[in-house]
């Protein structure tokens, strides 16, 4: 890590500002020049850790940039995690306020529950498989707080990989589910199809990123817990959303997951 103590803690404070007054700011990675992921991810969990400490909990985590085409975008070759909190989480089919995030994209997920721990390093897409419970369509919402997201690795990272929402569809048991990689998904929006995709595009199998992000966490002394859910990453692209607009994603073989923003 390249920033002071006293630095990673005004670049906390600047994205809790950003999300509670939904008010982006410029990049972190202009403000706090020298800025590395190793300061980013020291961001992100002290951010976390007082979210916590006001009552919130982790039910997850989430995977990003695990398509190619965004990891060209930001010069990178390896995703990136983030968390997930009970406060993200929103009801299949219901409705979502607008006006709390950014500038919000849509992005159709397959999402994983575990049964058991997932603890690095050496965890492998059988050993993934092996441990997850059921699969469900999933609807992520990424917002970030650098304004036009003008981002890099560091500032995605330092902002919670733009985490902000999670919407789950209903739950197949892993037994009953084809193969991951093959399940295709299509992204409506207001009744147009907008982008389709499959989970191969997904590091070659969804199950591949979760393996990913047992690894990565197990540097951070963290293991993915019984009962946590995982995103793995996006299917398609990730269109913006904004007020008014209706999103659904309908999976092969395990249906589909809708929100509407209000």
């Amino acid at each position: 890590m390249t920033l002071t103590a006293p630095q990673r803690e005004e670049a906390c404070r600047l994205l809790r500002e950003a999300e509670r007054r939904v008010a982006p700011i410029d990049p972190l990675s202009d403000l706090l020049p020298g800025l590395e992921v190793a300061d980013a991810y020291a961001v992100q969990r002290g951010n976390i850790a007082r979210r916590l400490s006001a009552g919130a909990t982790v039910v997850g985590h989430k995977v990003g940039l695990t398509a190619a085409a965004m990891q060209q975008l930001l010069g990178v070759d390896e995703p990136d995690f983030g968390h997930l909190l009970d406060d993200m989480v929103h009801r299949d089919g219901g409705t979502v306020p607008a006006a709390r995030y950014c500038l919000p994209r849509i992005e159709p997920e397959i999402c994983f529950r575990l049964a058991r721990p997932l603890r690095g390093p050496d965890v492998t897409v059988e050993d993934v498989l092996e441990a997850t419970e059921a699969v469900a369509p999933a609807l992520e919402i990424v917002d970030s707080r650098i304004r036009d997201w003008k981002i890099t690795l560091a500032d995605t990272v330092a902002d919670n990989a733009s985490a902000a929402g999670l919407v789950c569809g209903p739950w197949t048991p892993l037994g009953d589910a084809p193969d991951l990689a093959t399940v295709t998904a299509e992204l409506v929006v207001d009744s147009e199809a907008v982008a389709t995709g499959s989970g191969k595009e997904v590091l070659g199998h969804p199950a591949a990123a979760v393996a990913w992000l047992a690894n990565t966490l197990a540097a951070f002394g963290t293991a993915l817990e019984p009962g946590h859910v995982v995103l793995p990453g996006t299917m398609t692209t990730a269109p913006f959303v904004r007020a008014g607009q209706r999103i659904e994603a309908r999976f092969s073989a395990l249906g589909l997951v809708s929100v509407t923003f209000v």
